[in-house]
């Protein structure tokens, strides 16, 4: 077999992998957007569905793994095409741990539900849900694209993910504070309302590897956060 043959053989395979993950990026954001539409809705039969569904994105990073290692074993990549698959498994956990978290979110607006009603909230946790998604969608599109422009664009957009979550933790104190009948659904609020911050946590992880992937090092600048409890600029 000569060497043209092995580079096209792993290039068929690499692609049959990044199909995978955009596939499995595809469902997360479905999952992400129709969780905080079930929330808005009390639609207790999409949540249901965002729960079940989950199972397929689970099953398609199991599927990632496998390819991916079968790809190392058989292929024997080089050093830059190994960075690239190891590209492909993180990318494809860190999609795996955001579908957890549009799963969780469906969980809580089942509860919900059956709770006082908090004026404007469900919406104000959709659009966050929709800021966040349009982060993994860009992510996934840099990714493809090995866009490093487009990459840096995310990790410096998940600043605005934490004002939103600040702006909206601060809104369900004042809703706790006027009344006390907001206080359970308010927690449960806040609780949703994290997870979807830490989606955008996930997105810019993909964001890092991209740049990792073209530029071969992570970038060495700490991703610009801002504090929960004060609202200021603050690092890590």
């Amino acid at each position: 077999m000569n060497s043209a043959h092995i580079l096209t053989a792993f290039d068929r395979d690499l692609e049959a992998a990044q199909a995978l993950v955009m596939r499995m990026g595809g469902l997360v954001e479905a999952a992400l957007l129709d969780a905080a539409e079930a929330l808005e809705k009390r639609d207790e039969d999409l949540a249901a569905r965002v729960r079940s569904g989950d199972e397929a994105i689970d099953a398609l990073e199991e599927q990632i793994n496998v390819e991916c290692a079968r790809l190392i074993a058989l292929r024997g990549p080089t050093a830059s095409d190994l960075r690239t698959v190891l590209t492909v498994m993180k990318i494809s956990a860190a999609l795996e741990r955001a579908g957890d978290y549009a799963k969780n979110l469906a969980k809580r607006s089942v509860l919900l539900g059956q709770m006082t009603q908090v004026p404007g909230a469900a919406g104000s946790i959709r659009r966050l849900a929709k800021a966040v998604v349009q982060m993994l969608v860009d992510a996934l599109d840099a990714y493809i694209r090995r866009d490093v422009k487009l990459a840096e664009d995310v990790r410096i957009r998940d600043r605005d993910i934490d004002q939103m979550y600040n702006s909206i933790f601060r809104e369900f104190l004042t809703h706790m504070m006027e009344d006390p009948r907001n206080i359970g659904p308010c927690m449960h609020l806040h609780f949703i309302a994290k997870n979807i911050e830490r989606v955008g946590d996930h997105a810019t992880s993909v964001a890092e590897q991209v740049i990792y992937l073209v530029t071969g090092a992570m970038p060495e600048d700490e991703r610009p956060k801002v504090d929960s409890t004060t609202g200021l600029a603050a690092r890590g």
